[in-house]
């Protein structure tokens, strides 16, 4: 069955039934103030810290069609009596003409006919504003006149959103609502709270008088009378109580009379829900969005960052569907993940939880540098400032208080206290915003380290550079009994968690690459003697890793402390992880013919249609030596799951041993995309990746789960665009060096660069995955894969023929 469609004239999804198998949802704003809307109207939103400044009520447990958060009632009299209906589906359930739910870049827009009356509702943050814009526009399409009440509804919650369910005796007492009265009868209904002796105020008002309202949910419903949201007993009466609620479960609903609307006739309301410290202080600002004009204002003012931010990188493919994610939803959703972190979705919910993960952000973040790369550099600023001393780095920290911690493993005191991985990716991130700028300046940029002396001062600075040398350094000098780098707490897997002692591959790996990345980087800035002595850590590392590692037919992935392999062909279960083979090549320890073997090992075993499992054969049952992989079924999460994350990997790693045919069929795969004829079984949202599918051992093989949050954006979009299509910043130019599928005839690319942008079309003639013979800039010839840097604000065409 399907649920909707793309439109990429629009640049938008389109839900046209709001039956969809779970909540699907789209994110306006950001962390300043922002949250996610659902298909059927609903929203949880926040301003800053979602765990600490939650705004709206909004529970993902509950099933799709329950009231979550907001909706809007629309009330036709007839006869004496009220026709009860909502634009959003939800929470009335009844059965419409038309049903759109139009998923957009910043925006959510529903559409939908019903008795004779066509809603339309967009939904979305103005820029830097703390306020919700819903605006709302109803048509009368019947021949007759009709008389029409809107009631938007918001149900708050308590700002520290935990609390609402550990206290349901103090959180209530301390919610409050007020009426603000204001001219014209325009009205600003308040609801506030005591948070640790700060009261912060919501609010709640619209551009049109309204003649009653509502704060009591009990109120509202009409619980005594078994009211429900679905048909709300207060609705059946001309006027709301106007009830200041001074404690108990606080909503906001307002009463709008249209009156009689001819046929063909519109009228259009635009409520606010927003937030700040004094109601005083806010009245200008709300003045100025009850004005149409400035409405229309920041939606357009919305649209063009969205139109800047895509035009960076627009590309044409023979596969539609590669166009369709890489030109519109890829790098939308990107930005969004770079934005949110692991913070607030249907699966985080930001309950003093996950916060910024140093590993997380580190990589989320080279999805966006491409396309905005000084917000980047503020995130990578913003992690450098939770780096150690000592090279590693606090596992996870909060935006709003810049306070950091060690992530899970404060509850396991047997285990280390550090994460083995996190401190050596944000070498490659620093890397590739210089690539991308060419702002070498920043490397000389001061950042306090994350240490603090009893008084809570700062204990010594690094410049950029001094903070990703130590990054190598605190893994040069953590290696275990096989020479390799030590695990911590965990590495990338945050699951295998093995008792102190372990040694990871993948921590090889990536000290491996980050090692690489840093002898690129000193070779072009003229240090030869740190390059020379970067090569010497490398080649010893490749060395124990190539002399130890070896399993015959793949890499293995772990030691445990007695020295035993896991990922090896010894092992029961476990046998070999996906990891090991990809980043053995991405970092280029893997000898050409380990690397091909290692890979074709991958295919062969852990290639599914739904794509690449993390593992195999799964665990089953717990094994407290092994730690939280064990605690999933197999094929479940990283038991043998699909956790996409790991795909693109492997996607990477074909192109660089030049087999374009099997990197395009593992991104065509996973592509959120082509899952959109078969939701019944894959389930979410076809407009983003989710963190993992259901593998081949599990019942329910195809199910996706863990939408939008994730780090398999940024690395589905680095394997896209510059590993297939082959298109990447240098220190001193733009290469361009495709690794594609042997049937394609070539691409077009059109790639903003350091003030310049190159038109590039790729032709292959011949037929083959990756090769380049020739490249000509503005119809000169060029050495190489690489067109020079410009810096003048032109069009450069640039002809690239493959052999």
């Amino acid at each position: 069955m399907k649920y909707g469609y793309f439109n990429d004239e629009t640049k938008e999804y389109v839900i046209t039934n709001p039956k969809t198998p779970t909540k699907w949802i789209n994110y306006v704003g950001n962390l300043k103030f922002g949250g996610f809307v659902d298909q059927t109207g609903g929203s949880l939103i926040c301003k800053g810290d979602p765990a600490l400044n939650r705004i709206v009520k909004y529970l993902p447990q509950l099933p799709n069609y329950e009231f979550n958060g907001e909706t809007t009632y629309i009330r036709v009299k007839e006869n004496d009596s009220y026709t009860i209906f909502s634009p959003y589906f939800v929470p009335t359930l009844d059965k419409y003409d038309l049903y759109e739910c139009r998923v957009g870049l910043g925006y959510s827009k529903y559409v939908s006919e019903i008795h004779g009356i066509r809603t339309e509702v967009t939904v979305f943050v103005p820029d830097n504003e703390p306020r919700l814009i819903r605006d709302i526009t109803v048509t009368n399409l019947r021949k007759t006149h009709v008389e029409l009440d809107i009631i938007p509804v918001v149900e708050y919650t308590h700002f520290d959103a935990l609390k609402q369910f550990t206290n349901a005796d103090w959180v209530p007492q301390t919610m409050q609502s007020r009426l603000v009265e204001e001219n014209d009868g325009l009205k600003v209904l308040t609801q506030y709270a005591f948070m640790n002796r700060d009261t912060r105020i919501n609010y709640f008002t619209s551009n049109y008088p309204v003649s009653s309202f509502e704060s009591d949910r009990k109120l509202f419903l009409g619980e005594n009378e078994f009211g429900t949201w679905a048909k709300p007993q207060s609705l059946l009466k001309d006027e709301l109580s106007n009830y200041e609620s001074h404690r108990g479960d606080n909503i906001a609903a307002l009463m709008h009379h249209l009156g009689e609307l001819a046929p063909g006739e519109q009228k259009r309301i635009i409520t606010q829900l927003g937030q700040g410290s004094n109601i005083s202080e806010e009245k200008a600002a709300i003045q100025k969005y009850r004005n149409e004009k400035n409405v229309d204002d920041a939606f357009n003012n919305l649209a063009s960052f969205w139109e800047t931010y895509l035009s960076k990188l627009q590309v044409e493919t023979p596969d539609e569907q590669m166009n369709t994610l890489l030109n519109i939803h890829n790098p939308r959703q990107c930005y969004i993940t770079k934005n949110w972190s692991r913070d607030l979705s249907l699966y985080q919910l930001g309950f003093g939880g996950r916060g910024i993960g140093f590993r997380d952000s580190s990589q989320d973040v080279l999805g966006v540098i491409p396309n905005y790369p000084e917000d980047a550099r503020e995130l990578i600023e913003k992690l450098l400032h939770t780096q150690k001393r000592d090279g590693s780095a606090m596992h996870q920290f909060f935006a709003s208080t810049m306070e950091a911690n060690e992530g899970d493993s404060r509850e396991r005191p047997d285990r280390p206290d550090y994460y083995g991985d996190d401190h050596l990716w944000i070498v490659q991130s620093v890397c590739s915003y210089v690539k991308e700028t060419g702002n070498t300046d920043f490397l000389n940029k001061v950042i306090p380290f994350y240490d603090k002396d009893t008084s809570g001062n700062t204990i010594e600075s690094g410049t950029v550079l001094e903070h990703i040398r130590r990054s190598v350094e605190f893994t040069k000098n953590d290696t275990g009994a096989h020479g390799l780098p030590l695990l911590g707490f965990a590495d990338w897997n945050d699951t295998i968690n093995l008792p102190t002692g372990a040694e990871s591959f993948i921590n090889a790996h990536l000290y491996g690459k980050a090692l690489q990345e840093l002898i690129e980087l000193m070779t072009f800035m003229g240090d030869k003697e740190s390059a020379d002595t970067y090569e010497t850590w490398y080649a010893e590392m490749k060395e124990v890793v190539n002399n130890v590692g070896w399993d015959g037919e793949w890499y293995i992935r772990y030691f445990d402390y007695n020295g035993e392999p896991l990922g090896s062909h010894k092992n029961e279960h476990g046998q070999i992880y996906v990891n090991g083979q990809t980043w053995a090549t991405i970092a280029g320890f893997a000898t050409e013919d380990r690397a091909k073997t290692a890979l074709d090992s991958v295919y062969r075993i852990l290639n599914t249609k739904n794509g690449i499992k993390l593992s195999a054969p799964g665990f089953n049952g717990f094994d407290p030596d092994k730690g939280g992989i064990t605690t999933y079924p197999p094929g479940a999460k990283e038991n043998g799951g699909i956790f996409l994350h790991t795909n693109p990997w492997a996607m990477i790693a074909e192109t660089i041993v030049g087999n374009g045919d099997r990197a395009f069929e593992y991104y065509s795969q996973v592509n959120p995309v082509y899952k959109n004829d078969k939701i019944d079984e894959y389930e979410i949202e076809p407009y983003v990746y989710p963190q993992n599918i259901l593998g081949d051992e599990h019942p329910q093989f195809g199910l996706g789960r863990n939408s939008w949050l994730s780090g398999t954006s940024s690395w589905m979009y680095q394997a896209g665009t510059k590993y297939i299509l082959g298109i990447m910043a240098a220190y001193d130019g733009l290469i361009i060096n495709p690794c594609i599928p042997k049937e394609w005839d070539g691409f077009k690319a059109t790639k903003y660069f350091r003030n310049a942008t190159y038109e590039i079309e790729v032709r292959n003639k011949n037929h083959i995955n990756k090769g380049v013979k020739s490249i000509s800039v503005d119809g000169e010839v060029i050495q190489g894969n690489k067109a020079p840097i410009f810096n003048d604000g032109q069009v450069h065409k640039v002809i690239v023929e493959m052999e």
